[in-house]
């Protein structure tokens, strides 16, 4: 065994693609990290929980030829950021493919309550469940803040702190992030924030966190619906709609990777309390075939599933 200065074996071959999925411990995060694996790609599979991580990685060991790596990440810490950055760069050196899946929902809910409402799904994917569940789900600012830090500025602090290691790919480097439904512009009842939302021309990263905020003062002072914000899991559509903003930024920015957007479709996992329609081996596949896209392939573009579509 040979170590580098930071205390890694290097002894091992550097992998022809790599892997970095964050939220990979469950449902369609989990069913990303094993499909890119039987593709051949090595995943380095990160949750928070690091039990429950390392019991993710372990629910792989009868499959044969794919290999999945545990590390810890929070992607609201800094510092444990900064841990899988060095971890990267001290053992491989470089980083092809991110895929940005962790999230939360940004409500308070009472689930007893959202069982009792018999939603179906329909109802749910238009957001006409707004009105029927307004007792059941609490708009809170926490809840609001840990929604924004994680699914959006945890997916900008992510990409940022890895985005030197993508730059050294040599199979081009490929960003995934993961989106919804919610984040659509018809479900915008601002007129002008609608408009001003298909027009990138005219955003970048400091103008999107100013709209962030505004949502943010907007629900402390009771406005959002005055304001023509969303009303359905406002602080969760918000995050996937500055999502969308931020993946064609950065596509603009960095018209070498291919950095797209995705919708996995309403997938039955926890993050809606089991109630959709999909498997995670069907809400991972739209995923899998952006991080594995050729050079050719889009970018800056939101995929409903495999399909590219215009939501802007």
């Amino acid at each position: 065994m040979r170590l580098d200065a930071a205390g890694y074996d290097r002894t091992e071959a550097v992998p022809e693609r790599l892997a970095v999925v964050t939220g990979g411990n469950k449902g369609v995060g989990l069913e990303v990290c094993r499909q890119l694996a039987l593709q051949g790609v090595t995943v380095i599979l990160t949750a928070r929980d690091e039990k429950r991580g390392k019991d993710a990685v372990e629910s792989f060991r009868c499959e044969s030829d794919i290999n999945i790596i545990f590390h810890q990440l929070d992607v609201k810490d800094d510092d444990s950021v900064a841990s899988l950055v060095r971890y990267v760069e001290g053992r491989y050196g470089k980083l092809d493919i991110l895929v940005n899946n962790a999230a939360v929902v940004g409500v308070a809910a009472d689930e007893e309550g959202l069982k009792a409402a018999k939603i179906d799904a329909d109802t749910w994917i238009s957001g006409r469940a707004a009105n029927l569940l307004k007792e059941v789900f609490q708009n809170t600012v926490d809840e609001a803040l840990n929604c924004l830090n994680t699914n959006y500025y945890g997916c900008k602090r992510v990409t940022e702190a890895l985005l030197p290691l993508l730059k050294r790919s040599t199979s081009g480097a490929r960003i995934v992030n993961a989106s919804s439904a919610a984040s659509e512009l018809k479900r915008m009842p601002n007129e002008k924030l609608r408009n001003d939302l298909s027009n990138i021309e005219i955003w970048d990263e400091e103008r999107i966190d100013a709209l962030v905020n505004t949502f943010l003062e907007d629900l402390r002072n009771g406005q959002l619906k005055e304001a023509g914000w969303p009303m359905w899991l406002p602080a969760y559509s918000v995050s996937k709609m500055v999502i969308n903003l931020y993946t064609r930024v950065m596509a603009r920015r960095h018209p070498d990777m291919r950095i797209n957007c995705v919708r996995p479709g309403f997938v039955k996992t926890d993050l809606v309390w089991n109630l959709g329609l999909l498997t995670p081996e069907q809400g991972a596949r739209g995923l899998v075939m952006l991080a594995l896209l050729p050079e050719d392939g889009p970018t800056g573009c939101y995929f409903d599933q495999t399909e590219m579509v215009n939501v802007w």
